[in-house]
């Protein structure tokens, strides 16, 4: 089964359909996701102590399925590269545009292609002011990304042969997805059984946008897996390197309600919250020193673009306001977003703050509609960290939101409302086979039966 997945993902990552052929490409999709659940499944009849190396050269094979090819459903990556060049150059990444004349020339035939390829036969290219074009999407604003990835871009950039294009950050992309299974499998181990590892290292979701499209989004997952690994019995050090992973994806913000799991006094608090904010400050600040523009970017534009600021103008909140007023959505992500965390924190487990950071994250998920499907790798992590593989339907459906939806307008709500439903229906499985506390020899309620895993 597992051959099968990685057969199939090798011939998904090949197909460019992105653009010309949404519907077919949703196919190779679903094949995917289908044989992952089925690849899965079969892991829970293999013995114990050949798991974790069935995994891990399982996660490796999976992985390097995303290499066949160069991105083909993002362009994120050139952005990447960019940035990494224009830092190289000691130029702050924050000061210019693409598009900027004063960049012209670090530019190249790779990035910016020849005047003659710029017709409207290439999609995938965006249009310049002065009639060019570059495979950078939105060349005439400020990068988007926090420092630690700005740092990660330059990292790659200095590491890279002349002439390697895409493969660098891809290869990147490649690394950091298996360091990732192997967190996972030393955390899992540690707690008896690594089998959930399978959700991270063999999910159509790593090869196509950890590796395949080298989102920057695998850097910020291996560093929050770790963060929350270490928040167990290192607090300081789980907040620290909390705060990287924050510093290299915005994202990772959503994990300190589940960070902060069942803390009841303000110096735990202070354990986790003041290392993050200290690395995260030590970031930024070398980069506000150098540079004469915001290093927020262009943050606000893309809030406002994608819709986040005005429910009414994207497909943002989808199930919320089959419900609700547009103007209500907003307000209600903030208190059911704020009475979760509130939950986590003060009933949550502090033995695994990846249950609580799960459930925070997933409901933001299903409340905020994310239009792009490599934001939920971080879901799909956590998802392998506590073991509910019904939250892993939310993942599939932010696929189904950016590449089915070209083809089936309305697939992506349609795909979250029935991944809400998947979670609801896991949630009352759970429930039902866990009815009543369990009680210990000295009839003291069993703690592992409280916390924020619901």
């Amino acid at each position: 089964m597992l051959a099968a997945l990685t057969a199939t993902l090798a011939g998904t990552v090949r197909k460019d359909g992105y653009f010309t052929d949404p519907a077919g490409l949703s196919w190779w999709y679903a094949a995917c996701w289908a044989l992952f659940a089925a690849a899965a499944w079969t892991l829970r009849r293999v013995p114990s102590r050949h798991v974790a190396a069935l995994v891990l050269a399982g996660g490796i094979a999976v992985a390097a399925t995303g290499l066949a090819a160069p991105p083909r459903t993002s362009t994120d990556a050139f952005r990447y590269a960019w940035d990494g060049r224009v830092q190289a150059t000691g130029t702050s990444p924050y000061d210019h545009a693409p598009a900027d004349p004063a960049l012209a020339g670090l530019r190249d035939g790779w990035l910016f292609p020849p005047p003659e390829v710029c017709g409207p036969g290439a999609p995938d290219l965006a249009r310049l002011p002065d009639g060019g074009c570059t495979r950078i999407n939105r060349p005439q604003v400020h990068t988007i990304y926090p420092p630690a990835g700005e740092l990660y871009f330059l990292l790659v950039h200095a590491l890279s042969p002349d002439g390697v294009r895409h493969k660098a950050l891809q290869t990147g992309g490649a690394l950091l997805a298996v360091a990732t299974t192997v967190a996972l499998l030393g955390i899992l181990r540690r707690r008896g059984d690594p089998r959930g590892a399978a959700y991270w290292a063999w999910c159509p979701a790593v090869p196509v946008e950890a590796v395949n499209n080298a989102h920057a989004d695998v850097l910020a997952v291996l560093l929050s897996v770790v963060a929350l690994g270490l928040t167990v019995r290192h607090r300081m050090a789980g907040g620290a390197v909390l705060g990287l992973a924050i510093g290299a994806k915005l994202l990772p913000a959503v994990l300190l309600p589940g960070a902060l799991s069942g803390v009841r006094r303000a110096r735990d608090a202070a354990a986790t919250l003041v290392p993050a904010a200290a690395v995260l400050a030590a970031l930024y600040l070398p980069y506000v020193a150098l540079s004469d523009s915001s290093v927020l970017g262009y943050l606000g534009g893309y809030v406002d673009e994608e819709g986040y600021g005005d429910a009414a103008g994207g497909g943002r909140y989808a199930l919320l306001r089959l419900v609700l007023p547009d103007a209500w959505a907003l307000p209600a992500v903030v208190v059911v977003t704020a009475a979760l965390s509130v939950h986590v924190i003060r009933r949550g487990d502090p033995a695994r703050p990846w249950s609580g950071a799960l459930l925070v994250t997933g409901a933001a998920f299903l409340l905020m509609t994310p239009g792009y499907s490599w934001y939920a790798l971080l879901l799909v992590a956590l998802v392998a960290l506590d073991g509910r593989w019904e939250w892993l339907a939310v993942a599939l459906a932010g696929a189904a939101a950016y590449v089915v939806a070209r083809a089936v307008p309305g697939a992506g709500t349609l795909a979250y409302g029935l991944a809400a439903l998947a979670v609801a229906c896991g949630h009352l499985l759970r429930g039902t086979a866990q009815a009543g506390p369990r009680v210990g020899a000295e009839g003291n309620e069993d703690r592992g039966s409280r916390g924020a895993r619901t």
